[in-house]
């Protein structure tokens, strides 16, 4: 200054003078509004408004939605602060994850003012802070996250980001509501390879599916053979207890009844005179004839020790047959009335006379 001239010193002087006057009288840009209302005395401040009045320079109060009066040249409003909810864009901004793999995300910030002194006075440009906050956050956030978690667990980034902004947006007065990932763009070569994981997997879920399809098939042929193989054995088991209880029943009461029925034919025709004999004479025969048919139906032959003697092997078969009838035929005689004699000679005697005449 003192190689500075008095004119040029004074005209400095009054040029910085005149920017601190022009700074002054300068209306303040709002923040979130486009203009500041003047003070005539009588103001009438909107809905969901708030406007903060300095008084000579200091904060005085803060106007609510109504009729307010202010002192004309004393008092000045300062800032005009909106309570509504703020949409913020934030702009595209590249991240890298955890697994190193550069992305390129935008998204939407939701904001609200809570506390207008503290919005007024606690940041230059809230809007500003809390987008460069946003930003900042969501690369921190995104450096945690491999690429597949990123896709996975996006509501849980957005939620890490609204706390990280509320945390540091308190002292601010503004209070962070929601914040939305709008778009996410990943590199191509990544993209293709991400493509090729989703068809690989695809094919892999086909192929799961193909084979449960296969498994569920073979087991329910199996459960229904299963089931044909006992509805089966059921009904062969009702059917041959229904042709038991039918019609080989019925058979075998018509036998029973038809033997019982030859029994008693054979027994009342050996009641009559000379039957013994005749019961005699026919097992002698079938003897004889079981005898003769042993070399015809099988190689091995069970003989006697007297088989050249066919009259010891005739009188055998009798003797045998004399014994079964015999206590028959003394019970027969006790119950027969004693005056009834049988002239007949024995039936042994008889028929060795027969053989030995027709030998």
């Amino acid at each position: 200054t003192s190689g500075r001239s008095p004119s040029c010193s004074f005209s400095f002087l009054q040029r910085s003078q005149q920017l601190k006057r022009s700074a002054w009288l300068a209306p303040v840009p709002s923040r979130l509004n486009s203009g500041l209302p003047m003070n005539i005395g009588v103001l009438f401040v909107p809905q969901q408004e708030a406007w903060v009045v300095e008084r000579m320079g200091k904060f005085h109060r803060i106007l609510e939605p109504g009729l307010n009066f202010l002192i004309p040249l004393l008092d000045r409003i300062r800032y005009v602060q909106s309570l509504k909810e703020i949409v913020i864009n934030v702009p595209e901004q590249s991240a890298v994850t955890l697994d190193n793999v550069t992305l390129q995300i935008d998204g939407v910030l939701y904001l609200r003012v809570i506390d207008p002194y503290k919005a007024s006075y606690g940041v230059e440009d809230p809007e500003y802070a809390v987008t460069q906050l946003a930003q900042t956050t969501m690369r921190s956030e995104l450096g945690k996250l491999s690429l597949d978690r990123v896709f996975r667990e996006r509501e849980s980034l957005n939620a890490n980001i609204v706390d990280a902004i509320n945390q540091a947006s308190d002292c601010w007065g503004i209070r962070c509501l929601r914040y939305e990932i709008k778009d996410i763009h990943v590199p191509p070569r990544v993209k293709e390879s991400m493509q090729m994981q989703v068809e690989a997997e695809r094919r892999k879920r086909a192929t799961v599916l193909e084979s449960e399809g296969t498994r569920e098939s073979a087991i329910n042929v199996a459960e229904g053979q299963k089931q044909a193989q006992i509805l089966a054995s059921e009904a062969e088991k009702a059917q041959q207890i229904n042709k038991a209880a039918g019609r080989e029943a019925s058979a075998l009461l018509v036998k029973a009844r038809a033997k019982a029925e030859a029994i008693q034919l054979l027994a009342a025709a050996l009641a009559q005179q000379h039957g013994s004999a005749a019961a005699s004479l026919s097992v002698a025969e079938q003897y004889v004839n079981a005898f003769s048919k042993l070399a015809k139906d099988s190689n091995t032959l069970l003989l006697p020790a007297n088989t050249g003697d066919v009259t010891n092997m005739v009188a055998q078969a009798l003797g045998i047959y004399t014994t079964l009838t015999k206590p028959q035929a003394v019970k027969s005689q006790e119950e027969m009335p004693p005056a009834r004699e049988d002239p007949q000679p024995p039936p042994v005697e008889e028929l060795k006379a027969e053989q030995g005449s027709s030998s």
